[in-house]
């Protein structure tokens, strides 16, 4: 039996509330990997970084990043997707960072952390999964 996902499986995997973990390549050193807040939306991987960050220095070098969601508990389920970088734009507090903010802390301290940051020089990246790897334990126990 295969334990990877189907399309929908992924996608709607994606889509849950997951922190990522990031990778850039890094010239002849390893990938930067980092955790990161992320949301897949209309079949897009979205990302909020400061303009002057490594990782945003990275992912405009090389164009693309590699992005890993999984389970934290058995059986653990995981989604990784890699793909080139389709947009990149300033942040807006409204309609990127406080949606986010929310979506991983919840409406009272999502409010709370916009409130205490700053949008100024933050970017958001979109990025287009060309390969997807996925694998599901649960398929392995389900008859």
């Amino acid at each position: 039996m295969s334990l990877d996902m189907t399309d929908e499986e992924r996608e709607t995997f994606l889509a849950d509330l997951h922190v990522g973990v990031i990778s850039i390549a890094d010239g002849s050193l390893g990938p930067l990997t980092l955790p990161i807040w992320y949301q897949f939306q209309d079949g897009q991987v979205v990302i909020i970084t400061d303009s002057t960050s490594k990782k945003a220095r990275l992912i405009t070098e090389c164009g693309r990043f590699t992005l890993c969601a999984q389970t934290e508990e058995a059986p653990y389920k995981y989604v990784s997707v890699e793909g080139p970088v389709t947009e990149t734009r300033p942040a807006d507090l409204e309609s990127d960072l406080r949606p986010m903010a929310r979506r991983y802390l919840g409406t009272d301290l999502g409010d709370g952390y916009v409130a205490g940051s700053t949008i100024v020089g933050q970017i958001v990246i979109t990025m287009k999964p060309e390969r997807w790897r996925t694998t599901d334990y649960s398929k392995e126990y389900s008859s």
